[in-house]
């Protein structure tokens, strides 16, 4: 008979932060695969293979807002400020010029939604 695994204990979880970008650029990127392909490769370029994977990176589709070109980007606590070093070296998208900022941080997805994603 299988036995059922205990699920892990909350303190034992990985702590992760949402870090909120916004792209900058002449033109609108589309689609999302774009924005996603070009953040893995600055990603993977900047920390390696190896530091992508204990980062823990999870670039987030559903909030990704085409119109205002803004994200959100979920990562390791450890690892937020390098992934913040890996967009700023971003300079083009599909062969567009931008410019990918980090806009902020936060621990809790609603959060960084309100504070970040919502238009000012």
């Amino acid at each position: 008979m299988a036995k059922k695994l205990k699920a892990m204990m909350p303190s034992m979880r990985e702590r992760k932060r949402y870090v909120a970008f916004q792209i900058i650029s002449k033109e609108p990127i589309r689609p999302f695969k774009a924005v996603s392909d070009a953040i893995w490769q600055g990603c993977l370029r900047f920390l390696g293979e190896l530091g992508a994977a204990k980062a823990g990176i999870w670039i987030l589709a559903d909030k990704f807002n085409e119109e205002n070109q803004k994200g959100l980007i979920r990562v390791n606590h450890k690892y937020a400020n390098e992934l913040k070093g890996a967009l700023a070296l971003i300079k083009n998208i599909n062969g567009i010029e931008v410019i990918v900022r980090s806009t902020g941080t936060s621990g809790i997805m609603k959060k960084a939604e309100e504070r970040y994603l919502k238009n000012n």
